[in-house]
């Protein structure tokens, strides 16, 4: 049994909030500038470069690549040999999005209550998911998720009889539904399977792969190409002015499911869709 302090825990979170949102995954990043050169239409090449700058001045200004730092959500791979010890796990890690949020000066936007509004002040509490995996160690993946993209996200409760193409259609819908409103250009995360909530939750841990990695699976990485190339050629375009780029990446991630159904979410990720990993 491996024991490890939890302050580590807490300063690696705190660390990550502050980096993801300031730094976006290089593969993102190259997509995006490599993307300007797909453009032929004046107005989309100027928003795909005004992107570029944008990256560059967070970087080098050390500000976040966005105003809406989102909300904390973190995935947490435990090693089933590891003992945490010098507190609470989960106010550990709600702890780190404390200081990384107010020490990073990163906005603020939870509130306590969903229908009484009021702010906590600290960007707490974080959404946490965790999984017990083999081995001693644990690695921790923040994601900071802004609500422009997800509040354009979906999910269905498909029946069996539902066909690859079924699933493809209701993606591109879900995107075409959504416009301009997720700041595009997008990545899209789409979910397949388990239940109602496995999928939701599926689809948010594809936005969390690098967009160079396409599904291990042959049969899913094609049906990510398929995607990709129909949400493209909806012509929404960058930040919905027009042209080819309306998504940099599609992502599927699977589960098996109960005979009786075929659930799908779709949860879409800005063009700043950020995750900082660190494993300890």
């Amino acid at each position: 049994m491996r024991e490890i302090d939890l302050n580590l825990v807490t300063e690696g979170i705190k660390n990550a909030c502050i980096k993801a949102n300031k730094i976006l995954p290089a593969d993102l990043e190259e997509r995006i500038r490599y993307c300007k050169s797909c453009e032929n239409r004046e107005i989309a090449i100027s928003v795909m470069q005004s992107l570029a700058d944008n990256i560059d001045a967070a970087r080098s200004e050390d500000l976040p690549v966005c105003q809406d730092t989102g909300m904390a959500v973190i995935f947490a791979e435990i090693g089933q040999d590891v003992h945490f010890v010098n507190g609470n796990f989960e106010d550990a890690i709600n702890e780190g999005v404390r200081q990384g949020y107010t020490e990073g000066y990163l906005r603020k936007s939870i509130v306590k209550d969903p229908l009484r509004r009021v702010n906590t002040g600290d960007n707490t509490p974080a959404v946490i998911h965790i999984s017990i995996v083999p081995g001693d160690k644990a690695k921790f993946t923040v994601a900071p998720k802004g609500f422009g993209s997800e509040n354009m996200s979906k999910s269905k409760m498909f029946t069996p009889s539902a066909t690859r193409e079924d699933i493809i259609d209701f993606v591109v819908d879900v995107v075409k539904v959504a416009g301009s409103n997720p700041c595009p250009p997008m990545v899209v995360g789409v979910g397949i399977g388990g239940d109602f909530e496995k999928c939701a939750m599926l689809s948010k841990q594809a936005l969390c792969r690098s967009i160079s990695k396409p599904n291990e699976d042959e049969y899913y990485a094609q049906m990510e190409r398929d995607i990709l190339e129909r949400i493209n050629q909806l012509d929404i375009g960058p930040q919905g002015f027009g042209g080819v780029t309306t998504a940099l990446a599609a992502a599927i991630e699977w589960h098996p499911t109960h005979i009786a159904g075929l659930p799908v979410a779709v949860n879409i990720g800005c063009h700043v869709t950020r995750h900082e990993s660190f494993t300890i």
